[in-house]
């Protein structure tokens, strides 16, 4: 039972991925672009492009292409950051506030049906669980850096 823990463990981000892709596709969204804005969007504004690269999980370089799709699409906005001229902070346009909104419903739908069935102290106890072996993969990996 316990060797099926990390493959649920990898296979559940991209289920629930695949669900909320599915559900945004008629709003022209593709995962990099929805997850790039919702992450912007979670942050708030003004976020130097390579702190939003580390919070998505993409290399910053990665990260342009993308942006320079959503500038293209008028969602976002890139400007020099006032004290270091080489670091671009991306901002939100108003015309990503409505789309926004409907990725956060359909983000939250995919959630409650997801979690169906689970009573609110279970997924409570979940998320401890979560975040505890998360923790203990982050421990690792500072030590095996390290070293």
């Amino acid at each position: 039972m316990h060797q099926n823990i990390g493959f649920r463990l990898s296979r559940l981000p991209r289920l629930w991925r695949a669900i909320i892709d599915r559900r945004l596709a008629p709003l022209g969204l593709t995962q990099t672009r929805w997850i790039t804005l919702y992450h912007l969007w979670r942050l708030g504004d003004g976020q130097p492009q390579c702190d939003l690269a580390r919070a998505i999980g993409v290399e910053a370089p990665s990260l342009v292409r993308t942006l320079d799709q959503l500038s293209e699409q008028g969602l976002i906005e890139r400007c020099p950051c006032d004290q270091d001229r080489r670091t671009k902070r991306v901002f939100l346009t108003q015309a990503a506030t409505p789309l926004l909104e409907k990725i956060d419903d359909v983000v939250n739908q995919a959630r409650r049906e997801m979690l169906a069935g689970l009573s609110e102290a279970e997924i409570r106890q979940l998320d401890s669980l979560l975040e505890h072996i998360e923790n203990n993969g982050l421990a690792i990996q500072a030590r095996e850096s390290d070293g």
